[in-house]
């Protein structure tokens, strides 16, 4: 079962295209590792393409989230499933902080069923932007999200009625979410109606908030240590995120890349 994902982006890497087994495919798609070895370089190509395959066979492109930032998720999902701190479930949800409120940037992703399972909208912090966000704290009490890979925790029945307990997974930048009493919960502001009304959802102290109608689907599918994680084209994230060292999920998967080859 360890391998069960990586195996289903190899069984799409030979029904949907060809592979671009090249070094300069490599180079131009994984400019952030440096291989030592044709060994290496084939088995990042290998890695990239299933990974692109798998995009495909799921239809992501319909549902207007970009190739870059699923490939950040899978990393970010086979690097913290090899530390052991995901359940299993093939789910991945990421939010898409790069689009406005106003458009639908959260999904769940199957990806052993490889489909999307749901794509709504998500509120961001206060501080972090007007139907934009635009600035992203780990600090108590910013009212502003936070960026990276949280695990998803225990729900409960609070002030925001049915919610979900977070934790984050990126020192510096979404570690204190738990601390910091970032979760997910419903809101009244989450909804066509209030982006018609004012032009942009409602906002949170930094809580990923969803509608009414969502919350309690959305929750009761990803918790229980499934993976979130929430984009944005932050350069500084994206090269110290010690759950995007592409190397290490490499290392970890060679032997999963060998035994689904047979």
């Amino acid at each position: 079962m360890k391998y069960l994902t990586l195996s289903l982006l190899l069984v799409c890497l030979s029904t949907v295209g060809g592979s671009l087994f090249s070094k300069a495919a490599f180079d131009r798609k994984n400019p952030e590792v440096h291989a030592v070895s044709e060994k290496a370089v084939m088995t990042a190509v290998m890695y990239d393409d299933s990974l692109r395959a798998l995009y495909h066979a799921i239809g992501l492109e319909k549902y207007d989230l970009p190739f870059d930032i699923f490939r950040y998720g899978m990393i970010g999902y086979h690097s913290l499933e090899q530390d052991g701190k995901l359940s299993g479930k093939g789910l991945l949800s990421i939010i898409d902080f790069t689009k406005p409120s106003t458009r639908k940037r959260f999904y769940t992703i199957d990806l052993n069923r490889r489909r999307v399972v749901f794509h709504t909208y998500v509120s961001h912090g206060r501080n972090t932007g007007e139907n934009y966000a635009t600035a992203f704290s780990n600090k108590p009490h910013s009212n502003q999200s936070s960026l990276g890979f949280y695990v998803t925790g225990e729900t409960y029945v609070g002030s925001k009625g049915y919610s979900m307990k977070l934790d984050g997974m990126d020192r510096g930048y979404n570690d204190k979410i738990r601390d910091r009493a970032v979760v997910m919960h419903e809101a009244d502001y989450v909804s066509e109606n209030w982006i018609k009304r004012y032009g942009r959802l409602g906002r949170s102290q930094g809580c990923p908030a969803l509608s009414k109608e969502m919350n309690r689907k959305v929750i009761d599918t990803i918790k229980g240590k499934s993976l979130i994680f929430a984009y944005y084209n932050d350069g500084g994230f994206l090269r110290s995120s010690a759950n995007l060292d592409l190397q290490k999920v490499l290392n970890g998967y060679n032997t999963g890349i060998a035994l689904a080859s047979k």
